[in-house]
Order: C-alpha cells, then structure tokens, then sequence
C-alpha cells in the first residue's frame, strides 16, 4: 500500500531560493509541495484557497508579515499546522524566536535536501525535530538566565520532548535511547528543578520560554 504523501508549503521571499526547493522537494516521492509564498501575508491568502497542508518551511526575515509573526499567527489560527523554520541565520536569537513562536524545529538553508526530508517526516510523525543546532541554542539560552540550574544538551532535549503528546517510552524512541536512560533523565530534572511531575517539567519550560504552547 502507497504512503500518504505529507503535504508542504514554502513560504520565503527569495523567489529563486524558493521555487528551487520546492522543485527539489517535490523530488522526494514522500512530499507534496501544494502551494509557495513570499511572506506571511501572502500565505495567510493561500490557505483560503488551498489544501491546507501539514507543514510549512517558513524563512524569518521577510517583507510585510516576517517569519515570527506568521508561526505565530498560524498557531493560534491553525494549530494543526506544523513550522519547520528555514533560514541562513543559526544565531541564539532567530533560534529561540522561531521556537518561541511555535516552531517545531528549525534548520539552516545550507542543509542538504534529505536532512530538510528527515526534518519533515520527523515533524510529521513524532511533532518535533531537534537537532544540535537547536538544543545547543537552547542549553545556551537556559545557561545564560541568572541563578538556572546547569542542565545537559539531552536534558534540554527531553525537557521539550515532554511538552509534546508522546509517552516516555516513544520520547525514548526519538532520542534513541533505552526507555531506562529517559527514566534518569527525568529524576535527575526532578531533583535539579525540584518539580515532581511531568506536568511541572512543561510549566518549567513554558516559563523557561524553551517551548510555547
């Protein structure tokens, strides 16, 4: 039986950069590219015409309405539309304001065609991708707050992983690890934060700012 294709929009305001990737997106039997656009606003008039589709690779620097505000818009409006931010800048800011915004990963233009797929399937099958670039960025970003407790890249990682709907054993699934290293991971964040439950860990993160719901 064929798989259902995941159905993507590409919104940046580089004409060429964009219609090249949509044409080597549509490469991938896996995708289907339904509809580009060049800002914000535009994309906010495609969606009245068009398939809505599953994700949308959006750039942050744009014309009009810019890639903040547009995730952001498409969060409260379209909830079941995932971001997969794409963009040339991998500074801590653009980061954590994509991820902020509601972005559900975020990789840099300069990745090839296949990690952007790898990206996309992720997102699509497990709703969040986190790569080194963003954990990175956001173990940088806890570091950096005044009295926050020292917390590794893969804590960082777990921690956003459980503001998502999966179980701990499908978090241990995505980080490839035993479900007995998530279970350490979690302890050891109870002690470190001194939260007793899962539901603390994502209270922690939304005032941490590593993930907005």
């Amino acid at each position: 039986m064929k798989e259902e294709k995941i159905n993507i929009a590409i919104v940046d305001d580089h004409t060429l950069f964009r219609n090249g990737l949509a044409a080597l997106m549509n490469e991938f039997d896996e995708l289907n590219v339904i509809f580009s656009a060049g800002n914000g606003k535009e994309m906010q008039d495609m969606l009245t015409k068009s398939l809505l589709p599953d994700i949308i690779l959006m750039d942050i620097n744009m014309p009009e309405m810019d890639g903040y505000r547009a995730t952001a818009w498409l969060k409260e409006t379209f909830p079941n539309i995932k971001v997969l931010a794409l963009s040339m800048f991998d500074d801590e800011k653009a980061v954590i304001g994509m991820i902020k915004s509601g972005a559900c990963g975020y990789v840099l233009k300069e990745s090839k065609p296949r990690e952007v797929l790898e990206a996309i399937q992720t997102i699509f099958s497990k709703g969040v991708y986190i790569n080194e670039l963003v954990s990175g960025k956001l173990l940088h970003s806890i570091a950096n707050q005044k009295d926050a407790p020292l917390l590794s890249a893969r804590e960082v990682e777990f921690l956003k992983l459980c503001c998502s709907e999966l179980t701990y054993k499908e978090i241990a699934d995505n980080m490839f690890v035993s479900p007995r290293t998530v279970d350490n991971y979690r302890e050891s964040l109870f002690q470190k934060l001194n939260l007793k439950s899962r539901t603390g860990l994502v209270l922690y993160s939304i005032k941490n700012q590593l993930i907005q719901l």
